[in-house]
């Protein structure tokens, strides 16, 4: 087995701590934030109509972040919407680690570029607490995904969660992952 470590994350190490060390003036370096986690989720709501659209989206999921989703489930009836109890409803899929950082770097810089007249994204998107949330209206921006095979396009959800405690720190941190904010 080799001894694969993620660009970003070697960045990460070399010269984005030390970097937000001064930013922010911290005591202790485990003050300095980093990346907690990143959570993908598509909601797929054609799946009431069509199971198997839930098949497709698990498979292209899997292939943009190279591990299992979980299939999440309807949690109570609503008859308006024709939704049962326990009926499949979209997919989702915790990043952690080296897969966190190896997703980060391709959505910065090979999917992000690709969206159609992208002008960055909002910079408003923060919770407050440090974690960011934005939204893709195409799956298909990620390379992993053959346009060819594709039958339907699903927005995704994208959330990254921080151990930064404001939202400026968070942001410090995502501008130097090359976050493309807009203004």
């Amino acid at each position: 087995m080799t001894d694969y470590t993620p660009r970003l994350k070697t960045q990460y190490k070399e010269t984005i701590r030390p970097a937000l060390k001064e930013e922010f003036s911290y005591k202790n370096d485990m003050m300095i934030p980093k990346l907690e986690k990143i959570v993908l989720n598509m909601g797929i709501g054609e799946a009431v109509a069509d199971s198997k659209k839930i098949r497709s989206a698990h498979a292209d999921l899997m292939a943009i972040a190279g591990q299992m989703p979980v299939i999440t489930k309807a949690k109570k009836s609503i008859a308006g919407f024709k939704v049962r109890e326990d009926m499949p409803l979209g997919v989702k899929v915790t990043l952690r680690g080296d897969r966190m950082y190896d997703f980060m770097d391709r959505l910065v810089t090979v999917a992000m570029p690709r969206i159609r007249d992208f002008r960055g994204i909002s910079a408003k998107s923060f919770d407050g607490n440090g974690n960011y949330a934005m939204g893709l209206k195409e799956h298909i921006v990620f390379p992993e995904i053959d346009f060819d095979k594709v039958n339907q396009f699903w927005g995704m959800d994208i959330v990254i969660c921080t151990t930064a405690n404001t939202d400026a720190e968070a942001k410090a941190l995502l501008k130097q992952f090359n976050m493309p904010f807009s203004n």
